[in-house]
């Protein structure tokens, strides 16, 4: 018989072992030593967990008061498994065993962590692993010197790793908005974010990019950072900067409750950050206007990179969708990124999974509306549908910022953000190739014909 038959499918692997994760740190979480309280439900032990392992940061419980020590490491570890990802780490594995891995893993581990499947497995993997500890390790030396109050480094490496993979847990309950005004508390963990965000690819090469400008080595000064990086880094700038004076004007200009200027932006800069799914904050989100909701609700669907511990859609996507938007108004037959046009495969892609991603949270706020209030009259229910779709669009970009809706939710609220929690971490183009995979490829083409739009 054949051996493939007794293994699934290669892309039915990141959901395999992402839901066993989540399956065995709900186990944990649910256990007395992890929290030492009996009206911890099953659950909010699975939310806890999906949130954690996919790296999202929204709660039904305060972290930091209502579990353990024990509690907090077990999440601690589903947001470090997350954030590298499953198949990333099953495969760094399989490769200091010195196990054969097969070229279909190798390929799909290539596709979901790189923009090609060219690249070395082990020194790949190793170097994510390295750079990824490494930066979380210097983050938690660095917050646990620059912090105010006297923190434990155990709250200092919770935190790094926290924001590096963009999951929002934090072990106060006012999240860092003790530390709202505190500059250096603040770029330090914008910094972290941003990194993480960057995706493990652009990291390393502009690392090297970096490396080089500053080398003696003249002819290593003048190379240059490839094309996919040059997108990744400049759409991150625009996003990050456009969201920081968008946020800054939206929060502070016409507002009643003035607050020093220094405050004013470094707040706004740091929700513009926190929204590449990150899910901290240093303000009260619930309080903020339903501009600046909009405008995080955008940047929360958007996210960070591919291969990065963010979430989203993606900047990439985003980048795409407005080349091809832009060529078709300028009459181009191509979208074209600097110099260099993107091919038809990567705009269909690009055009599909916005459509998904669109589609899916259209659906999941008619759900949270018919679960949260489906029998309640809009009179009596004004202000709902924004922090619905707040919630709905949080939790599929996995950023885990909240306007207070979280901890209401009803039993099957709940399980609609965990679909949407683990849908959101893995990609739904994972689970479009996964349909397509199901269907028989047609080899035939039908008659076309013109159809008048518009």
């Amino acid at each position: 018989m054949n051996r493939r038959h007794f293994f699934p499918h290669p892309l039915l692997l990141p959901v395999l072992f992402f839901g066993i994760t989540i399956l065995l740190g709900a186990c944990l979480l649910h256990l007395g030593v992890s929290h030492g309280s009996s009206s911890f439900s099953w659950t909010d032990a699975l939310f806890t967990a999906t949130s954690a392992t996919c790296v999202t940061g929204l709660v039904v419980v305060d972290t930091g008061s209502f579990f353990t020590p024990f509690g907090q490491c077990v999440i601690m570890i589903l947001i470090q498994i997350g954030g590298l990802g499953i198949m990333t780490l099953t495969s760094l594995a399989f490769y200091l065993m010195r196990q054969r891995v097969s070229l279909t893993d190798r390929i799909a581990v290539g596709q979901n962590l790189l923009f090609d499947a060219e690249f070395n497995l082990g020194r790949f993997l190793v170097g994510i692993v390295a750079l990824t500890f490494s930066v979380e390790l210097i983050g938690a030396v660095l917050l646990f010197m620059v912090v105010p109050e006297n923190i434990s480094f155990f709250h200092a490496l919770f935190h790094s790793i926290s924001a590096f993979c963009n999951a929002g847990f934090s072990l106060y309950s006012d999240s860092l908005m003790r530390w709202q005004s505190d500059i250096p508390v603040n770029l330090i963990f914008i910094g972290l974010i941003i990194l993480g965000g960057l995706g493990f690819s652009v990291l390393a090469e502009t690392g090297e990019w970096v490396f080089n400008r500053l080398s003696w080595n003249r002819k290593h000064r003048f190379r240059q950072l490839a094309w996919y990086a040059k997108v990744v880094l400049s759409t991150t700038l625009v996003l990050l900067i456009g969201g920081w004076i968008v946020l800054f004007f939206t929060e502070n200009i016409g507002y009643q409750e003035q607050v020093p200027l220094k405050t004013a932006l470094v707040t706004s800069l740091f929700q513009s950050v926190t929204c590449r799914t990150a899910g901290f904050n240093t303000v009260e989100i619930g309080s903020m206007t339903n501009v600046s909701l909009m405008i995080m609700m955008f940047l929360m669907w958007v996210g960070g990179a591919p291969g990065s511990t963010a979430g989203g859609v993606k900047v990439t996507t985003l980048r795409v969708l407005t080349s091809f938007y832009s060529s078709q108004i300028m009459g181009r037959k191509q979208a074209v990124i600097g110099a260099i046009a993107v091919n038809r495969t990567t705009v269909n892609k690009a055009l599909v999974l916005t459509l998904f991603s669109l589609t899916l949270l259209a659906c999941a706020v008619l759900l949270l509306h018919l679960t949260e209030g489906g029998d309640v009259l809009h009179s009596q229910s004004r202000g709902l549908v924004v922090e619905i779709a707040f919630e709905v669009t949080s939790a599929l970009g996995t950023a885990g910022l909240s306007t207070g809706l979280t901890g209401t939710l009803s039993f099957l609220g709940k399980y609609v953000i965990i679909v949407l929690m683990f849908v959101g971490r893995l990609g739904p183009l994972i689970f479009l190739a996964l349909m397509q995979e199901l269907q028989s490829e047609e080899v035939y083409y039908r008659p076309e014909g013109n159809l008048l739009i518009g």
